[in-house]
């Protein structure tokens, strides 16, 4: 049952096309290509053991964490599920 004025299933839609687009975007931060061997960020040498365990890996472990922090601070997916956080 729709509500107001949006037509039958426009919420499950919606909700889908959110679902793609986060996969989407996932699926292009996965690093492709040789790993390097030093970080692109702060030059420091990144371990063998990470180069292995992440193929393409471009940062060491302490640039990539303040990366993946930046990234959630940049995100305006209503992960809460109300219309509240829908309005910043």
């Amino acid at each position: 049952m729709a509500s107001g004025w949006a037509p039958d299933g426009a919420v499950n839609d919606q909700i889908d096309a959110s679902v793609q687009s986060e996969i989407e975007r996932a699926r292009s931060r996965i690093p492709q290509g040789e790993s390097l061997q030093r970080c692109e960020d702060c030059d420091e040498p990144i371990p063998e053991a990470r180069r292995r365990a992440v193929p393409g890996v471009r940062r060491c472990r302490d640039c990539q964490a303040e990366a993946d922090r930046a990234e959630v601070d940049r995100s305006h997916y209503n992960r809460r599920g109300n219309k509240d956080s829908q309005l910043k």
